[in-house]
C-alpha cells in the first residue's frame, strides 16, 4: 500500500477495524493490503478490473447487494466486511458453480489444471463442487489443439474474459473475443476459427492470464517444487524481464515477469523460444578441424545443413588441446604478422561482461582495435548520427514514454513483428489518444493504429523527412525559444531545407505532396512527439543522413528533454546497447572514448596496464575485405576470433563473405552451435547459450539488467566468460577476476570504473538487489534517468547540432535488368540468422518456410501464384525461395527474411557501405524474379 497522505486519504471499516488508505484505492487492494483472503478470478493485476465472476464480492453497511471489490473505490465512512455469513455463502456458491462450469468436479487429467488458480481457491476455501451441472448449462466444444503452442479447451472455460483483456486491451492483438449471449457465450479466436487459424500471434498473454486451465501449454506441468529463475529474454532490445520455471536442468516454461520494461508481458519468441537451448545439435565438446577436411563455402550451399554429419569435417578435442590450438595460431599470426593481421567479432547476444572482456582481449592480446560486432550491421549509422549531433549514441526517451507523446512518428520500423512488446506500448497510447505517423515501404500492422500512413518508395526517406522539415520551417511552425538556447547552425539549415519542398520530394518518396504536410503538421504542432525508427531508417548508404534529418526535425521543434519527445532508435538484439556502451566497436573504447583521443589512449593503458594501438580499428565489413583484397600484403587479415556472431549468414554479399571466411588462416569461433560461419572454422569451441549465463545486458531503454543462469551448460561446453580469460591466459594476460560465476561481479565492477560517470551509480551489489537500473545514473542512491537532454545535450557547448543532408538515393538503382527492390528484415517469429530460433519447435513449426513476399500486380503480371517456386537474382548472386502474395508489399517491392540458410537473403546484397556509419545498404537490392519449376528446399535444422 502507498504511503497514506492525509489530505488526500480516506477512513473507513473494514471487517470492524478502522483504517486510513488512499484515496482511490479498490476495497480489493486494500483488504489484501491488511491481510484478507478475497478469492479473484477474473481480476488480474494490471488488467482493467471487470467484476464479471462475482468472486471478490464484500458487505458494505446499507447496500442491497454485494459489491465486487475489485471494482468498488473505497469511500469515507464506508462499513465493510469480507468474511461475512453472506459473504461466505455467496463466495462458496460461486465458487462451486464456476467449478462445475469448467468441468472441475472430477480429478483433472492435466496437472496443469490441478495447479490453476480455480483448484487453489477451492482448496483454500475447503469447496468440494457437488454435482455436475447439467448438459444444457455445460459449456461444450471438443479440445483444440491445433496450434503448437498452446491447447483451448473450451469445456474448461469459465466467461471471466481475462484472456480477452489480455488480447484486446494489454497486447491490442484484437483475436480473442466474445460469442454469444446467456447460457451460450463462449470465447473464441478470430472469427470462431481454430486457434491455429485464427489471427493469433502466440504472445501467450492469455495463457498467462487463464486461471483455469483452459488455455494451457501442452502438456505442462506446473509444480510448486519448480525451481524458478529470474532473468531477461534473450531476443530483441526490449528488454523483457521473465521466469524461468526449471525442472530436472530443463527449462519447462517461461512466464513473463513484472519488469519496468514489459510489466509481465512477452512475445512468441520470448514466451516459446526456450527449447533451442536442449537441441541435440547443441555444441557439446571443443572441436578442430581435420587435416584431410579443407574447407569449402560450397558446403554451406548443401540442401540439409540440419543433418550434416560434422565428423566428415572434425574431430573432438579435449578444452586444453582447443584452447592451446586457438590461441596458438592467432598468437602466431600476430607475431609473424603483427597486430593488425587480426580481429575479433564479438556478440550483441553475449552480456556486456563478456562484451567488455572480449574487446579488452582483441586490445590488449591482440594488439589492434579491429574489434567489431552487429551493430554495424544495425544502427551504427544511427549510433554515428546522433554522437555527431547530440554528443550520445543512446536513446533519449524510453518506450514507455510514447504514453505521454501526443504524437508518435515511426519510421523505417515495425515493432508488432521486431519488437512486438514495445509495440503493445505504442497502441496502448493510440488507444489513450497518441496520434501515429507511420512511414514505410510495407502496410505493416502499426500502420493499421495510424493517423498518417505514408508508404515511402524504398530509400527514399531522406526526401521525406526533409520535405516535412520543409514545411515546418517555412510554416513557422519551430520552437524558436528552443533553438536560440540549444542548437546550433538553425540559419543555414534553413537556407539549405529550401530545396526540399514537398512538390519536389512527393514524386521521389512517393507520398503525396499534401499528405507530407498533413504529417508535418502534425508532428510539429504537437505538445509532445517522440521519434522511433528502426533499421529501415539505418540500413542504406545513407543512413547516417536519414538520421541525422531525423534529429533535426526533433531539435527545430523542441521535442527534447520532456517525457513523451526525444528519439529512440528501437534496437535490433538483446544487447546492441550494452556491447556498444562496453566498446565492442572499433573506433571507441567503452563508453564512445574514441581510440584516437590521447587522453582517452592514455587513461585505458594505464587502466589496463598494456600498450593499445592508437589507430581506429576496422568495422565487420571492412575486415572481411581485407581478407581477400588489401591495398597490400601488409594490410592482410589472416585471423579471426567470432563469439556467437554468424556472418556467414549476416554479413551482406555472403559469396564474398564466405569467401573470406574459407581463406582466413585461422577461424575460431565460440557459439552454441555448428552455424554456417563455425562450419568454416579451424577451431570450434562450444559455449554458453543466455538461460545458462550470469550478468548483465543493457536493453534499448538504457536499462542494466541481470540476469541469473538457470540451467547449466550441456556436455562439456563451458561459459563464455571462462573460455574468454582461459584464452587471455594464453596472451600472457594476468587477469584476475574472483567470485561466483568466473569473477562476473569482479568484471562488472571494471567495466562500470571504465565507463564512467553516467555508470557510477550501478554497483553489482545494486544489481542484484533492484535487477534493473537505468543509465545515466551518477550516484546509487539515486534512481537513473529515464529521460535525457533536459537541460543541455552532451556536447562540449551543450548544444546539439543541425547538419544538412541532400538528397542521396540507394547507391544502385532498379533497371530493365533488375527491375525490382527487394527489402530484407525479420519475421515475427525468427530472429538474427536463424540459428535459435529455428532450432527452438514452436517457432519453427508456426514458421518453418522461406517465403519472399510481393504485391499481386506484380504477381498477376508474372503468372505467379501462392507458394509458386521463384529464382531470385541479384548482381551479387541468386536464390529460390516461394512465394508469399501480400498486398502489404508496394507495387515493384519485395520483401525476404534473412533467417533461413535455405534461401539465404544476403546472397543477393551489397556490401556497398554508409560512408560514416560503415553499414550495408540492406533495404534497397534491385533484383530480378522468375517463376521456376525447381522446388526450392524446405529444410529447417533438426530437432
Amino acid at each position: 500500500m502507498a504511503h497514506v497522505d492525509a489530505v488526500n486519504s480516506v477512513r473507513f471499516v473494514l471487517n470492524g477495524q478502522e483504517v486510513d488508505v488512499p484515496a482511490g484505492s479498490t476495497l480489493l487492494e486494500v483488504a489484501r493490503d491488511q491481510g484478507c483472503t478475497i478469492p479473484t478470478l477474473c481480476y488480474q493485476d494490471g488488467y482493467r478490473p471487470d467484476g464479471n465472476c462475482r468472486a471478490c464480492v464484500v458487505e458494505i453497511d446499507n447496500e442491497r447487494v454485494l459489491a465486487p471489490s475489485c471494482r468498488r473505490a473505497v469511500t469515507e465512512g464506508m462499513v465493510v466486511r469480507t468474511d461475512s455469513d453472506r459473504v461466505q455463502r455467496s463466495r462458496n456458491t460461486i465458487l462451486n458453480l464456476l467449478a462445475m462450469e469448467g468441468g472441475r468436479i472430477e480429478p483433472p487429467v492435466n496437472e496443469a489444471v490441478a495447479e490453476s488458480e480455480l483448484s487453489q481457491w477451492l482448496q483454500t476455501f475447503g469447496i468440494q463442487p457437488s454435482s455436475y451441472l447439467p448438459k444444457s448449462y455445460q459449456q461444450s466444444g471438443s479440445i483444440d489443439q491445433s496450434h503448437p503452442a498452446f491447447t483451448f479447451d473450451v469445456s474448461m472455460c469459465i466467461n471471466c474474459d481475462r484472456c480477452v483483456r489480455a488480447c484486446q486491451e494489454e497486447q491490442v492483438n484484437g483475436v480473442i473475443g466474445v460469442s454469444g449471449r446467456g447460457a451460450d457465450t463462449q470465447i473464441i479466436f478470430g472469427l470462431d476459427d481454430r486457434v491455429a487459424d485464427s489471427p493469433c500471434v502466440a504472445c501467450g498473454e492469455c495463457v498467462q492470464a487463464c486461471p483455469t486451465g483452459a488455455l494451457r501449454l501442452p502438456e505442462m506441468v506446473l509444480k510448486q517444487s519448480q525451481h524458478k529463475v529470474d532473468s531477461v529474454c534473450p531476443y530483441c532490445g526490449v528488454g523483457c524481464s521473465l521466469t524461468f520455471a526449471v525442472e530436472a536442468n530443463q527449462i519447462i516454461a517461461v512466464e513473463g515477469r513484472d519488469g519496468p520494461a514489459n510489466h509481465q508481458r512477452l512475445c512468441v519468441k520470448g514466451r516459446f523460444g526456450f527449447d533451442y537451448i536442449a537441441n541435440p545439435n547443441r555444441l557439446t565438446q571443443p572441436l578442430i578441424r581435420r587435416h584431410d577436411a579443407p574447407k569449402n563455402p560450397e558446403i554451406l550451399s548443401q540442401a540439409e545443413l540440419g543433418k550434416f554429419d560434422w565428423r566428415n569435417i572434425f574431430r573432438e578435442a579435449t578444452w586444453e588441446e582447443a584452447l592451446d590450438a586457438a590461441a596458438g595460431g592467432l598468437r602466431r599470426i600476430r607475431d609473424q604478422h603483427g597486430p593488425n593481421a587480426l580481429a575479433g567479432f564479438g556478440s550483441a547476444k553475449c552480456s556486456n561482461e563478456e562484451a567488455y572482456l572480449f574487446q579488452k582481449l582483441v586490445r590488449t592480446g591482440f594488439g589492434s582495435n579491429h574489434v567489431d560486432h552487429c551493430t554495424r550491421l544495425c544502427h551504427a549509422s544511427s549510433v554515428a548520427a546522433l554522437l555527431e549531433c547530440i554528443g550520445s549514441g543512446a536513446v533519449s526517451n524510453q518506450v514507455q514514454d510514447v504514453l505521454h507523446a501526443d504524437v508518435a512518428f515511426l519510421i523505417g520500423c515495425n515493432p508488432t513483428v521486431n519488437h512486438p512488446v514495445a509495440a503493445t506500448w505504442i497502441k496502448n497510447a493510440v488507444n489513450q489518444g497518441t496520434k501515429l505517423i507511420v512511414a514505410d515501404p510495407r502496410v505493416t500492422e502499426i500502420s493499421w493504429h495510424a493517423a498518417d500512413f505514408l508508404q515511402i518508395k524504398p530509400g527514399s526517406d531522406i526526401a521525406l523527412i526533409n520535405a516535412m522539415l520543409y514545411v515546418i520551417v517555412n510554416q513557422a511552425l519551430v520552437d524558436q525559444e528552443f533553438i536560440e538556447k540549444r542548437v546550433d547552425g538553425f540559419a543555414e539549415f534553413k537556407q539549405h531545407i529550401q530545396q526540399f519542398s514537398p512538390e519536389m520530394m512527393a514524386p521521389i518518396c512517393g507520398v503525396l505532396a499534401d499528405e507530407i504536410v498533413s504529417a508535418a503538421t502534425r508532428y510539429a504542432t504537437a505538445e509532445s512527439a517522440m521519434i522511433f525508427w528502426g533499421m529501415g531508417v539505418s540500413q542504406h548508404t545513407h543512413g547516417t543522413d536519414n538520421v541525422r534529418a531525423l534529429i533535426a526535425l526533433a531539435g527545430v521543434t523542441g521535442q527534447f528533454g520532456r517525457p513523451g519527445t526525444g528519439l529512440h532508435p528501437l534496437r535490433g538484439q538483446n544487447n546492441v546497447q550494452g556491447a556498444s556502451d562496453a566498446g565492442l566497436i572499433p573506433m571507441m573504447f567503452p563508453n564512445y572514448q574514441p581510440v584516437k583521443n590521447s587522453t582517452s589512449h592514455e587513461w585505458f593503458e594505464s587502466f589496463w596496464g598494456q600498450p593499445l594501438s592508437s589507430q581506429a580499428g576496422l568495422t565487420v565489413v571492412e575486415i572481411m575485405s581485407r581478407v581477400e583484397h588489401p591495398e597490400s600484403e601488409k594490410q592482410r587479415m589472416r585471423g579471426l576470433y567470432v563469439m556467437g556472431e554468424n556472418p556467414a549468414m549476416s554479413d551482406p554479399d555472403l559469396t564474398h563473405a564466405r569467401s573470406a571466411l574459407t581463406h582466413l588462416e585461422h577461424l575460431v569461433v565460440q557459439d552454441i552451435f555448428l552455424t554456417e560461419t563455425a562450419l568454416l572454422a579451424d577451431v570450434v569451441l562450444p559455449a554458453s547459450a543466455w538461460p545458462e549465463k550470469t550478468g548483465t545486458v543493457t536493453n534499448t531503454d538504457r536499462m542494466v539488467q541481470l540476469g541469473r543462469s538457470a540451467v547449466q551448460p550441456p556436455g562439456g561446453a563451458q561459459a563464455d566468460l571462462w573460455i574468454i580469460q582461459q584464452l587471455a591466459t594464453r596472451f600472457d594476460l594476468n587477469w584476475q577476476y574472483a567470485g561466483e560465476y568466473h569473477g562476473v561481479g569482479a568484471i562488472f565492477e571494471e567495466m562500470r570504473t571504465a565507463m564512467g560517470a553516467p555508470f557510477s551509480g550501478i554497483s553489482w551489489q545494486r544489481l542484484q538487489a533492484e535487477h534493473s537500473v537505468v543509465y545515466p545514473c551518477v550516484s546509487e542512491g539515486v534512481a537513473g534517468q529515464g529521460v535525457v537532454f533536459i537541460d543541455r545535450f552532451p556536447t562540449a557547448s551543450g548544444r546539439m547540432r543541425l547538419v544538412p543532408t541532400a538528397y542521396k538515393g540507394p547507391t544502385v538503382s532498379v533497371d530493365p535488368e533488375y527491375p525490382m527492390a527487394m527489402i530484407t528484415g525479420r519475421v515475427l517469429e525468427h530472429w538474427h540468422t536463424g540459428s535459435m530460433t529455428r532450432r527452438a519447435s514452436v517457432l519453427h513449426q508456426i514458421n518453418p518456410v522461406p517465403l519472399i513476399s510481393m504485391h499481386p500486380e506484380d504477381a498477376e503480371s508474372m503468372d505467379i501464384r501462392n507458394d509458386d517456386a521463384v529464382l531470385i537474382r541479384s548482381r551479387q548472386g541468386e536464390i529460390g525461395a516461394q512465394v508469399r502474395v501480400d498486398e502489404a508489399i508496394a507495387v515493384g517491392s519485395l520483401f525476404m527474411p534473412f533467417a533461413f540458410y535455405e534461401a539465404a537473403a544476403n546472397m543477393l546484397t551489397s556490401d556497398a557501405l554508409d560512408p560514416t556509419g560503415k553499414i550495408p545498404e540492406f533495404k534497397h537490392t534491385p533484383v530480378s524474379i522468375e517463376k521456376t519449376t525447381k522446388r526450392p528446399v524446405r529444410s529447417g535444422y533438426s530437432f
